[in-house]
């Protein structure tokens, strides 16, 4: 089970940090992304970071401004967004997978496990 919060209204150029904590997963190869949702459009990745090891993703869209941070003790995982921008504005929806690779991991429909999702608006 996934548990997305942090989400809030923000003005342009704020930051804002997201956390997901993630019960129930166990295993060596998870996979936990962030992916995020406006209206009209498709749900599209974010940033994913494995669990145990192996280097963290970004869509090209958010390199440089979001961060992903993993804390294993916590079983939590942290979207940390700065700069943000209106066209960041959607849900954001935190997921995991068992064995993704390099590959894989941008794709949401190799995601099983989905969170409730967490509303993010940010004004100009």
């Amino acid at each position: 089970k996934l548990q997305a919060s942090g989400g809030g209204l923000v003005q342009a150029g704020d930051s804002l940090r997201l956390s997901c904590t993630a019960s129930g997963l166990t295993g060596s190869s998870v996979t936990v992304g962030w992916f995020r949702q406006s209206p009209g459009k498709e749900r599209e990745f974010i940033a994913a970071i494995r669990r145990f090891g192996g280097s963290a993703y970004y869509a090209d869209s958010v390199k440089g401004r979001f961060t992903i941070v993993k804390d294993n003790a916590k079983n939590t995982m942290y979207l940390q967004m700065n700069g943000l921008k209106t066209e960041d504005t959607a849900v954001y929806y935190c997921a995991a997978a068992h064995g993704l690779i390099a590959s894989t991991v941008r794709d949401r429909g190799r995601y099983a496990y989905w969170g409730q999702g967490t509303q993010v608006t940010v004004s100009s």
